[in-house]
């Protein structure tokens, strides 16, 4: 935890703006002062497996607190959840689409007793962070103002492209936040959050001695979501995101989205429910405004053969299929083809009525030519009339002309 947020104060998107129950300024305390504070007090109670608390307040990205009311938000809030007393650390961190801080801390009190950890985020943290947001008027989570943000900036690719240091951190920014965040339960679910954010898991041709021995690289995305630049070893990152340390996570994350499963296929069938029918586009900006990307897997040839939803209000990726039958890629996409043949018809329709009508014109003028040399112009009026009066009017009845008496002026009106 302190490698982490102390790496990113070296990288120049962190710092340190708090620093309680440490001796001393905090600009002067090196790395191995702030981790002897913890660990002499995880040496109190040596048999506690989780002695250790990294937490995260995020912010809404239309606030920009000053480090001093930051500093009073995080000893509120340590307070009300009974870390009062406990050293801690608080980190400003930058480099997410929003502010937010990062609290390290440990639940080994100097009297070798360990505070309980179970639920903490339910009957603590929970009641906290709505108290806070009251005291400080800040945007609150569940307010019509907040909109579901992944918080995580995209890789830039003009900053990295510069240099292998400026690529790496990049790409460690985006990694390191998914893999913390997101509840993937494979290899392609955990590509489809990366590719939003410019970066992709690279895994080699089957057959491969890389896809053999489970190898795994990182690269960047460019505009066209085509790999640029050499790709770098998940090993050499910091956070270790091989493929190994991944598939830890994919039966983990597989019981932590559960619960998220039933919310969002209600979020679908309300967009769905809510045309008499949709296109693929207004389906993709429906959801994408409720915090749901979209992606639709394709084949060399361009056919769909999937669908991904990637909701970032709950941080869970689920394959159209995971959702049930109704929501896979065939079935999603035979609603929008359903609507598609419905105006290629009324396109292929009104193509016919237009070439139809020049056909019959053009039939017209030719038999002008032909027939009515010198006619009037009443008489002209009246073979036009007659003669382009197209076929495709079936619902058309035609009014026979009537023998005009000599002496008798003559007319004729087509109704459509």
């Amino acid at each position: 935890m302190l490698h982490y947020n102390e790496n990113k104060i070296t990288e120049g998107e962190a710092a340190l703006i708090m620093a309680s129950g440490f001796a001393g300024e905090i600009d002067q305390m090196n790395f191995n002062q702030k981790l002897n504070r913890f660990a002499h007090l995880q040496e109190l109670k040596p048999d506690v497996k989780t002695n250790a608390v990294h937490i995260s307040l995020n912010f809404h990205s239309s606030e920009q607190l000053k480090d001093e009311l930051l500093q009073e938000i995080a000893a509120q809030y340590m307070e009300r959840i009974g870390f009062a007393d406990q050293p801690f650390l608080v980190y400003r961190h930058d480099d997410a689409a929003h502010l937010h801080l990062h609290i390290v801390t440990t639940n080994i009190t100097a009297q070798g007793e360990r505070i309980d950890l179970h639920d903490i985020g339910k009957k603590l943290s929970e009641p906290a962070r709505k108290a806070i947001e009251n005291e400080f008027k800040l945007v609150k989570a569940e307010s019509r103002l907040f909109k579901a943000q992944s918080g995580i900036k995209p890789a830039h690719l003009e900053q990295a492209k510069y240099g292998r240091l400026p690529t790496k951190r990049a790409i460690s920014n985006v990694i390191t936040a998914v893999a913390r965040d997101y509840k993937f339960t494979s290899l392609a679910e955990y590509n489809a959050v990366l590719k939003g954010f410019n970066v992709i898991a690279l895994r080699g041709k089957e057959h491969t001695a890389m896809f053999e021995k489970k190898g795994l690289m990182y690269a960047l995305l460019d505009e066209k979501g085509v790999p640029i630049g050499v790709p770098i070893k998940a090993s050499s990152f910091y956070a270790k995101p091989t493929l190994r340390n991944l598939e830890k996570k994919f039966e983990q994350n597989a019981l932590k989205r559960k619960p998220f499963k039933e919310d969002l296929r209600k979020r679908i069938d309300k967009v769905l429910s809510a045309y008499s029918s949709v296109t693929r586009s207004r389906f993709e900006q429906e959801l994408k405004s409720q915090g749901i990307d979209v992606l639709f897997r394709e084949n060399e040839s361009g056919q769909v053969y999937g669908i991904t939803f990637v909701d970032h209000h709950s941080k869970t990726i689920f394959n159209g299929s995971d959702l049930g039958k109704a929501y896979s890629a065939k079935a999603i996409i035979e609603q929008f083809g359903q609507l598609n043949r419905v105006i290629q018809k009324e396109k292929n329709q009104t193509e016919k009525l237009v070439n139809a009508g020049a056909s019959q014109q053009k039939k017209g003028e030719v038999t002008q030519d032909a027939n009515v040399q010198g006619s009037s112009t009443a008489n002209l009026l009246e073979i036009l009339l007659e003669k382009s009066q197209p076929e495709y009017f079936s619902g058309i009845t035609r009014k026979k002309k009537k023998r005009k008496k000599r002496g008798q002026k003559s007319s004729q009106e087509l109704t459509i």
